[in-house]
């Protein structure tokens, strides 16, 4: 009889799917005197611990009742608190069970404490379950393993999380897709395609899981030739069809300056979330077609789709590099007054931006004063890169001070003020610019480039002679330029050009040994590919205007569509010509 009623009571907990309902169980387990047996324990607070219908709070008044919990609670216990907001108590937790003693430490309760590990930034504590789970003999765990790699990635232990990939005597499919998202997350995107051509070799196979990972790091680095191969690949195993997939296609396509593909794809997606829609209208919105953008956000909204701060951030940077002002101010105010989405400072960025490009200086300005982010240098340093557009030396200075103000200047914002002072012959201001970045000890940015040749990816910093081939690419590099100077291209070797390449910058910046990242990057497609054939440029940085000016006669001189992908916008150069038309 006792046996049936607790049969009874478990199976009533198996199909328990609120805490309502739950604690009538729990009370008539405590009325019949059941809560020592051991299965009913362990139903009870694995329902309260892990369930979506559950409640930690409840399970750790459960756990702290239980004499002596066996290793089946404290997992439960471990893997709740790691998957919830408060991933220390997990590590609590552990650390109880092993000065008890009571239970034996599992693969689980490793994989659980080190996704514990991982979401607290526990990096200290990581290293010491690493030791422990050495001695316990569970290095042969390919579960403990992959969750130890994502846990020393977490924690931006990279090389230690490659070291222990490598390690690792068997790798299953979700352990290659653990390390390709880990390098993903890391921003070690060309590492991540590089595990790619590491698993192609050793046939391990693809997943929709890979193809999501590898399709992230193609959209950064600019890999279209891997990413349309992974879109094939998709379509014939049936991936397509997967959500997450098409929004990383999307998301590719887009970034790789490829609208109509990302558009396809968009068009044939059977189900669409929010983030298929801010995909598109964030892609759009950073090739400065507002007018697009806006268009797409209208039917996201008859769609039924509640657009979110991203849906606004991709809007509003449509708005600002199309000059949509009177929309821009429209779809700001929007954000508040209808969808009660607070703007944050990337919002307030981009209405700076807006305003400043328009030249409507003392508009951004009062942006930035009636803001809540108002001590935060990415407006001022917004503002400061309109008043260079404009030559307006007064409002320039406004927003350096509030950046010397705030610790925030960087080399960067010497340079947009030195340009300012070049233009208008200020020889002293230029000067005290100079001194500011040199006795203040100011630190550049590393610039760099990426261009992808027959699928594979390329990388060259400024000046950069690393490459077996780079006698090869100089050479072609100086008939670039020359062919460019036939055609009218000019190089900009002024004082205010030197300073403006922010983060490349150096004292010989702009001479024949330090040629910037993107010049390299061109010339080393133009040399490897055949003529007609459209390079595609990501840079980490703003284009510096001497390359701009180059780019554009290299596109009519060699008669190349070339798309360049900065840090502020894509930049597409044909017959002599820029799609933002010189206004960046």
């Amino acid at each position: 009889m006792q046996m049936s009623k607790i049969h009874t009571l478990l199976s009533l907990l198996q199909g328990c799917n609120s805490m309502e309902r739950f604690k009538k169980i729990h009370t008539q387990i405590l009325i019949n005197g059941y809560q020592e047996n051991p299965s009913l324990s362990h139903k009870l607070i694995t329902f309260c611990a892990i369930s979506v219908a559950g409640s930690l709070t409840y399970a750790s008044l459960l756990f702290n009742q239980m004499k002596n919990p066996q290793t089946s609670a404290y997992n439960s216990m471990i893997r709740g608190y790691s998957q919830g907001f408060f991933p220390l108590n997990a590590i609590f937790i552990y650390n109880r069970m092993v000065k008890e003693g009571h239970s034996r430490v599992n693969s689980f309760t490793f994989s659980f404490l080190l996704k514990a590990c991982e979401k607290a930034k526990e990096e200290k504590k990581c290293r010491e379950a690493h030791g422990s789970i050495i001695r316990n003999g569970y290095m042969s765990s390919v579960m403990v393993c992959t969750n130890l790699v994502r846990a020393y990635s977490g924690n931006g232990s990279m090389e230690t999380a490659r070291r222990v990939f490598d390690e690792m005597a068997v790798r299953d499919l979700v352990a290659w897709n653990a390390m390709i998202s880990c390098y993903s997350q890391a921003g070690l995107h060309d590492e991540a395609l590089k595990i790619y051509d590491w698993m192609r070799i050793l046939d391990v196979g693809l997943d929709e899981f890979t193809v999501v990972g590898l399709l992230s790091s193609c959209a950064h680095v600019g890999g279209l030739d891997i990413g349309v191969w992974m879109h094939r690949f998709a379509d014939k195993n049936g991936f397509s069809h997967n959500v997450f997939v098409g929004n990383a296609l999307i998301d590719m396509y887009a970034k790789c300056g490829v609208l109509d593909g990302a558009c396809l794809v968009f068009d044939k997606m059977e189900r669409r979330d929010v983030f298929t829609w801010n995909s598109m209208i964030m892609g759009l919105g950073v090739h400065g077609r507002g007018d697009q953008a806006i268009r797409f956000f209208r039917r996201m909204l008859m769609a039924g789709i509640r657009p979110n701060s991203i849906t606004f951030l991709g809007l509003l940077c449509g708005c600002s590099h199309q000059g949509l002002i009177e929309e821009g101010v429209e779809y700001f105010r929007m954000m508040s007054s209808e969808f009660d989405l607070k703007p944050g400072v990337k919002h307030y960025g981009c209405m700076v931006d807006l305003f400043g490009r328009a030249g409507k200086l003392e508009d951004a300005l009062g942006i930035i004063e009636n803001s809540n982010s108002s001590d935060d240098p990415v407006l001022w340093r917004t503002l400061l890169s309109a008043c260079k557009i404009h030559g307006n030396v007064e409002m320039g200075e406004v927003a350096m001070r509030n950046l010397v103000r705030i610790e925030g200047g960087n080399a960067g914002d010497c340079v947009l003020l030195s340009r300012i002072y070049a233009e208008l012959g200020d020889g002293q201001g230029v000067s005290r610019m100079r001194k500011m970045i040199k006795y203040k000890g100011i630190k550049t940015t590393p610039g760099w480039s990426w261009i992808e040749v027959d699928g594979n990816i390329r990388k060259f910093i400024v000046g950069d002679k690393s490459h077996c081939d780079s006698k090869e690419i100089y050479l072609k590099l100086k008939e670039m330029i020359h062919q460019a100077a036939l055609i009218g291209y000019k190089e900009e070797k002024s004082l205010m050009s030197l300073l403006e390449s922010t983060e490349e910058w150096s004292e010989s910046s702009g001479t024949s040994d330090h040629y910037h990242s993107e010049k390299l990057a061109i010339a080393f497609g133009l040399a490897r590919t055949p003529k007609g054939t459209r390079l595609r440029i990501v840079k980490n940085l703003r284009v510096c205007r001497d390359c701009h000016s180059l780019t554009k006669f290299v596109s009519k001189a060699f008669d190349r569509e070339i798309v360049v992908r900065d840090r502020v916008r894509f930049h597409h150069f044909k017959d002599g010509s820029c799609s933002c038309k010189d206004y960046w």
